[in-house]
């Protein structure tokens, strides 16, 4: 019995004690995400590291399918009213993002929220001028962003009697060299990954020429497609011409030409520098890294290529405890370490100068030549027809140009056809969403 009282005393105190400190809540952080294999591990041990640095907040993140599936899963999610507070868009979503009115809150406010330092100057201009409006204010956060290089095999190029340590610059040396591959045996001289990212995007800011009117949709909702210039038309009919002569070898429309590059089958590779990574894992073969090649005749070129990847959204409609708590993990992530280990394991740009000179300085881009080529393509200055494309149904766009530049591949129909068809009917994309925006 005087055990039993003891015992009810004791306990009588505990709850005594934990009635008078109530328990600390831990706030939840929700972040979806397109990322997959090594990249979504990448993630999973960002939020961990953040986790561990602070009590105060948990961010979870969640795979959501590739990007429009995660996209258009987060739309029905805030008309629901159960959307996460971060959301990872691709960059082409973000004309959608922005005009979703209600549904996001901007990058700036959150932080201002939070009471959180905020200076938009730190981070890349080509890749945070992408993210931010036409009155100067930060959208979302830049996140994964990449561009496009062109990635070869040094061991190929050695066989054909080219020098192993030096990529073309030129789309004249580009074709050049493929012609000395294809003597030399090669099959697959020549192939490109993301052909709409790469051969009309990147191609027209690198050439510093429009993609689309209004500075390339940033100055308004009435922007319409020019991609059906002559410059343009001149290329898609070379990379025509060379695909009849055997240098180039269309893959597909996303990264199917990536795995055509790393297992040896084709010589040179035009895709994003995220897949670094991937080819030093899968490569049995000695690589080298050059920049996107240019002609060498059109002035102005080469100015700076334009970001892939994706940024980071906050949804709207939260309470200001989750938004501090997506504010300290912003900071987290924008932090030169954080940065310089993302960029470094992953190919990704590093989305601020700081984690851009750790790099540099930590000796990385020495011990493994040519992954600074994706960085000094963007920290350059922007022009209005550089700075990037944002424009309102691009996805669809997107699957447009593709539908028609497989048309000139298979010689159904000629370059500038195929251009004046694709710019005709995304033009009609672009209209509609105008409308339904205005």
């Amino acid at each position: 019995m005087k055990f039993l009282r003891q015992f009810g005393l004791a306990a009588s105190a505990a709850l005594m004690l934990t009635q008078a400190a109530p328990a600390f809540a831990v706030t939840e952080i929700s972040w979806w995400h397109s990322m997959t294999g090594a990249l979504g591990d990448r993630v999973n041990n960002l939020a961990d590291e953040f986790n561990k640095s602070q009590s105060e907040y948990k961010v979870t993140p969640v795979y959501k399918g590739e990007y429009d599936e995660s996209l258009s899963a987060a739309i029905a999610a805030f008309r629901a009213g159960n959307a996460p507070d971060i959301l990872q868009v691709f960059e082409v979503g973000t004309a959608t993002m922005m005009y979703a009115k209600g549904a996001i809150k901007p990058v700036s406010e959150v932080m201002k929220i939070a009471g959180e330092k905020f200076e938009p100057s730190v981070y890349i201009p080509a890749v945070a001028s992408y993210y931010t409006a036409p009155n100067g204010q930060m959208l979302s956060l830049p996140f994964n962003s990449s561009t496009t290089v062109l990635f070869y095999n040094k061991e190929l190029f050695a066989k054909a009697g080219l020098d192993p340590n030096k990529p073309p610059t030129t789309w004249q040396e580009m074709i050049s060299d493929a012609a000395r591959l294809k003597v030399a045996g090669s099959k697959c001289p020549y192939t490109t990954g993301w052909q709409t990212w790469i051969q009309l995007e990147n191609f027209s800011a690198w050439h510093n020429v429009d993609f689309a009117s209004k500075n390339n949709g940033f100055g308004g909702l009435d922007a319409r497609l020019k991609f059906n210039s002559p410059l343009h038309v001149r290329h898609i009919e070379d990379m025509a011409n060379w695909a009849k002569q055997g240098y180039f070898v269309y893959a597909g429309r996303k990264s199917e030409a990536d795995a055509k590059f790393y297992s040896g089958e084709c010589a040179m590779l035009t895709s994003s520098s995220s897949v670094y990574s991937v080819i030093v894992k899968n490569a049995k073969f000695k690589f080298g890294v050059g920049a996107l090649p240019y002609y060498s005749d059109v002035p102005g070129a080469p100015q700076n290529t334009i970001i892939g990847g994706a940024s980071l959204w906050t949804m709207g409609g939260k309470k200001n405890e989750e938004y501090k708590g997506v504010a300290k993990f912003y900071k987290f992530l924008s932090q030169p370490e954080v940065q310089a280990k993302w960029h470094q394991e992953t190919g990704y740009l590093p989305i601020t100068t700081a984690a851009y000179e750790l790099t540099k300085k930590s000796g990385f881009y020495e011990k493994n030549p040519g992954t600074g080529v994706a960085v000094q393509q963007m920290v350059v200055k922007t022009t209005d027809k550089s700075r990037g494309i944002r424009l309102g149904s691009f996805p669809q766009i997107r699957t447009v140009i593709d539908e028609e530049l497989e048309s000139v591949w298979t010689g159904k129909k000629t370059a500038k056809e195929a251009l004046d068809a694709a710019v005709t009917r995304g033009n009609d994309l672009l209209s509609r969403f105008e409308k339904a925006n205005k």
